[in-house]
């Protein structure tokens, strides 16, 4: 089992900047890559960004390169999602996701995450 706990959202300005944060407990220690979606009102959850522990390959949406930046502590327990240059369109409820199974995946598709933390809501006004 993995617990992930995600916080640091909150009501900012467009333009501020935000950190997210995903505290991992559990059997980390198994878990492949871990990952931020989102999900605004009415639509579906769309990825956001992923880091592989192996090797570190990183992935980013379109949408937020050049202004998200994914990392992680050397202890693999914490994911960090820096958001800056934020635009209303970045408002949503974020989630945090970790992938424990064996084998290669596809980190940017939500049907390959094991785990979800329960979200943290980040609202930018314009």
């Amino acid at each position: 089992q993995v617990q992930l706990v995600e916080s640091g959202g909150g009501l900012v300005q467009t333009g501020d900047s935000l950190r997210l944060s995903c505290a991992a407990s559990g059997r980390t220690f198994s878990s492949s890559f871990m990952g931020w979606f989102r999900q605004a009102p009415g639509q579906g959850r769309e990825f956001v960004a992923a880091i592989w522990w192996s090797g570190g390959s990183i992935y980013y949406a379109d949408s937020v390169k050049g202004r998200f930046t994914i990392s992680s502590t050397n202890a693999k327990n914490i994911v960090y999602l820096q958001m800056n240059s934020l635009k209303p369109e970045d408002t949503a409820v974020y989630y945090c996701a970790a992938r424990t199974r064996l084998g290669w995946g596809t980190p940017t598709l939500n049907s390959e995450y094991d785990y979800w933390g329960r979200g943290t809501q980040v609202t930018v006004s314009s």
